[in-house]
């Protein structure tokens, strides 16, 4: 029996490849990429939104990957974390949470500490400063008086060196409520490892439960003598400055509202038979966290996650059609966990790989990280003729970009565009659609306006670039594909379901961005062939 010919979408999530006309500190506009150039002179392209109120987080607020990956496969814009839970406490709500209420009272019956632990800053990425300062408010309102903050700095997606303000706004607060002390500081690099460096999380875990204290005793002066020897904020070795260790029957509250980079000091803490490094037999601790965190783990969460259902990957399965996601270990839950709505398990028919990513200190060591790999892999897939949808995550622009290292981000650009070459061939081959597009800006602004490197997300728009196969027609649309203006990330899973010609769910609310419906075979790949630039 003749096998069924398979035309693969290859939906390519370049993560942190913004646009922007500006040429200084552009490490996009900087790098040679012949490929992607030319890919945008001969298909059709457009700029989607990816931040703020497009993608369900406060308006001018920056895209991250995990907003990002949600809505895109959602193909809807969800109101996100960051939104959701300052709106609970600009409505009041966020003060009569029984989760939050339940460990306060726990903790004023008890007369035990509770310890504080998350990122303070205003980055709005992984937590937020104002909602550190809410949870004080309800303490206060408990009359707690051991209060233990164990601060996360953040200088990636905040400036490199701006832990002093963050610092000095909760040092105040503490000083008009008379409540509360910092009592360790510990950078991100370390504190909100999720690439299992073990040995990363276990120097934060330590700090948390000894008592061995810092000479200096104030943490701006902490911070000046950090910086004094070229230590910016996410780097900062994990110190304690003043007494209040977590001790049996002890509250911890986790007040980072994106899961992954908190999962593994909670596993910690909570995991039954935790082999990443040896751990304090502490007996009662009460634990809660902002969101849940994981879903193996019996852990009440304050902000339960909101029902999704109909996500792209589960309207690929529910019609009978394989699917693989690929990516290395930085972003692989990003086309997994969160391209699913927060689901675990892969769906029927949806396989996975994952590439590992490589062992380094900071990427900017190996700019061209796993690419490569990846690209051998998502080849591999396509000829085996067997996938309908292949979702990939490319991390270089996003994961060099936060370094700041601008030279080894440029490297990392023409990386990926040697490996969208080497894509492009096996799609064109395949008779298949390659979509190639972006989560949220980042590499494309690494200089600001003084020369200071920028190592954060941006609120620039993302490419979408549609690459439609030779001969290969989509039903109702023929062969001149129009692409509409004004589209979000939102919009990207309706396109492919167009492509597919499966209804899209109710759930959906984007639109396909395929405009105008043309009835003739497409051949606009002949275009690309035919001009003076070969893609080899």
């Amino acid at each position: 029996m003749k096998t069924q010919t398979i035309y693969p979408i290859v939906l390519t999530i370049l993560d942190g490849w913004g646009h922007s006309n500006q040429i200084n500190g552009n490490a996009i506009k900087l790098a040679q990429t012949p490929t992607m150039d030319i890919l945008v002179q001969a298909y059709p392209n457009i700029l989607l939104n990816a931040s703020g109120t497009h993608v369900g987080l406060p308006e001018d607020q920056v895209g991250n990957s995990e907003v990002g990956h949600t809505t895109i496969g959602g193909g809807r814009v969800l109101q996100q974390d960051l939104a959701r839970i300052s709106s609970s406490i600009n409505d009041t709500s966020f003060f009569r949470n029984q989760i939050l209420n339940n460990i306060c009272s726990y903790t004023s019956k008890n007369k035990t500490k509770i310890h504080l632990i998350g990122l303070c800053s205003n980055g709005g990425v992984h937590s937020h400063v104002n909602h550190l300062i809410a949870i004080l408010d309800l303490l206060k309102s408990y009359l707690i008086t051991e209060v233990c903050i164990h601060l996360i700095t953040d200088g990636r997606d905040t400036k490199p060196n701006c832990a002093k303000i963050f610092i000095n706004q909760i040092n105040d607060y503490l000083q008009s409520i008379e409540m509360g002390k910092i009592c360790t500081i510990s950078g991100r690099y370390y504190a909100m490892d999720r690439d299992c460096r073990w040995s990363r999380t276990e120097t934060f875990y330590n700090i948390l439960t000894e008592n061995h204290t810092n000479t200096i005793k104030d943490p701006l002066k902490l911070i000046d003598e950090i910086y004094s020897r070229g230590i910016s904020d996410e780097f900062i070795i994990p110190t304690r400055i003043e007494r209040g260790k977590i001790d049996n029957e002890d509250s911890i509250l986790f007040f980072n509202f994106r899961p992954d980079r908190m999962r593994q000091i909670v596993q910690a803490f909570t995991k039954k038979g935790f082999k990443g490094f040896p751990c304090k037999s502490l007996m009662n601790l009460q634990i809660v966290t902002f969101t849940n965190y994981d879903q193996t783990l019996d852990i009440p969460a304050a902000f339960e996650p909101l029902q999704k259902t109909n996500f792209l990957g589960e309207i690929i399965s529910q019609n009978n059609l394989k699917q693989l996601r690929i990516a290395e270990t930085e972003k692989y839950a990003h086309v997994t966990y969160f391209f699913n709505g927060g689901v675990e398990e892969p769906f029927a028919g949806e396989d996975r790989e994952l590439i590992l990513s490589p062992q380094v200190k900071t990427y900017d060591e190996s700019p061209d990280m796993s690419a490569l790999q990846i690209t051998d892999s998502i080849i591999a897939a396509i000829k085996k003729n067997i996938y309908s949808l292949i979702v990939v995550n490319y991390a270089n622009p996003d994961m060099i970009g936060h370094t700041g290292n601008l030279s080894a981000t440029i490297q990392a650009i023409e990386t990926i565009d040697k490996s969208i070459t080497k894509l492009y061939e096996a799609v064109n081959q395949a008779n298949g659609t390659l979509l190639i597009t972006a989560d949220h800006g980042n590499a494309e602004y690494m200089l600001d306006n003084q020369k200071n490197p920028c190592k954060s997300h941006t609120t620039n728009l993302v490419p979408f670039i549609f690459i439609e196969g030779e001969k290969q027609q989509i039903i109702g649309h023929g062969g001149k594909i129009i692409l509409r203006t004004n589209g979000c990330l939102a919009d990207i899973a309706p396109t492919i379901l167009d492509i597919l010609n499966i209804n899209q769910p109710a759930e959906m609310t984007g639109k396909t961005l395929i405009e105008t419906p043309r009835h003739e075979i497409r051949n606009t790949i002949n275009s690309l062939h035919n001009s003076d630039y070969n893609i080899e």
